[in-house]
């Protein structure tokens, strides 16, 4: 079951936030557009450790992006500060890396300064990932703020928010969740979101692009009735049906090709997850066999996961990271405790 949204709570510095990534099940590259999107989050996370920083020698400049929109926008108290970042997600691999940085470093800063709604989190989050990305739609961020299931732009469920940019607005639900078991594997191959989102952008705004688009269109509301019906056939069957369609505007990549080949007898069906052009696969595994799968996931040549949809979002967690300045967090590089 998936807890109730609470607000991120206030909290004095030194402070700590586990936020988690995410797999999404159907409809990237088409949400951008406004196309509907299913977003699980799941139970690998990245922790935020906060405190103010030092007496001692001048301020180190801010290099990742994520880090310097994040500070620039919503830290107005303006004292220095130190982060670590510890992550169970790898970077670039499509699972949600940056965006549970975006929203555990914007919730550690809201709490720092008296709290803050999750909605409020929700529309920092994005604000943060776009900015710093300069594409991309709400849909990671919302996952690791909200936790569970969501999904973008459709009629059905319980409406959490809608987050604007410009003039394009996207509705976030939650939706039910039907408990199984997936499995992840990061290809090894880092992707770079911002530049394959554009190729998408121009792809879908060819000629047949609208027609392209209502196939993304109705593979994710079919998909998301499936997985309502807790029908693991037919969620199986249009998880290769969307990746068909992510193959046809070409970011796929061999090293994902070859890890859906091979854990293809385990499960009912997989799929690239993220932007593609490298990074992860998610697959949902036959009853029993999820360490077959990742075993074959592993023989292949990727860094596979058996993960569950993680119910809970961010959350302050009770014992801070030692806080030191983290040397590699999502984005540093051109690719790309109890809770309370």
């Amino acid at each position: 079951m998936t807890l109730p949204l609470e607000p991120i709570p206030s909290g004095s510095l030194p402070l700590a936030v586990r936020a988690p990534g995410k797999c999404i099940l159907f409809g990237e590259h088409s949400v951008v557009l406004g196309g509907p999107e299913v977003v699980a989050a799941i139970d690998l996370f990245v922790q935020v450790g906060i405190r103010p920083r030092p007496a001692g020698p001048g301020p180190v400049p801010e290099t990742n992006p994520y880090v310097r929109e994040a500070l620039a926008r919503w830290w107005r108290d303006g004292t220095p500060l130190d982060l670590a970042v510890v992550s169970r997600v790898p970077k670039a691999a499509g699972l949600g890396s940056s965006a549970a940085l975006c929203a555990g470093l914007v919730a550690g800063l809201g709490a720092a300064q008296g709290g803050l709604t999750r909605a409020e989190l929700a529309a920092r989050a994005f604000a943060v990932e776009r900015g710093a990305q300069g594409v991309g739609s709400p849909g990671d961020t919302a996952a690791s703020v909200a936790g569970g299931l969501v999904a973008l732009n459709v009629d059905a469920g319980e409406e959490l928010w809608s987050v604007a940019h410009g003039e394009q607005r996207w509705t976030v639900r939650r939706v039910p969740d039907p408990g199984w078991s997936w499995v992840v594997a990061h290809s090894g191959i880092p992707h770079d979101t911002a530049s394959t989102v554009r190729a998408v952008g121009r792809r879908l705004a060819a000629p047949d692009g609208p027609a392209l688009l209502e196939r993304f269109r109705r593979v994710a509301l079919d998909g998301l009735a499936a997985v309502g019906k807790e029908d693991p056939e037919a969620t199986g069957r249009l998880l290769d049906e969307n990746q068909r369609l992510l193959r046809e505007v070409g970011v796929s990549h061999p090293k994902l090709e070859a890890l859906l080949e091979a854990v293809r007898p385990a499960v009912y069906g997989a799929k690239l997850t993220g932007a593609g052009a490298g990074g992860s696969i998610v697959a949902l595994p036959r009853p029993g066999r999820e360490l077959e799968a990742q075993r074959r996931l592993a023989r292949a040549g990727g860094q596979a996961s058996v993960v569950r949809v993680e119910t809970r979002g961010v959350c302050l967690v009770d014992r801070p990271t030692t806080v030191e300045r983290a040397g590699s967090l999502p984005g540093d590089d051109p690719d790309d405790g109890a809770v309370r």
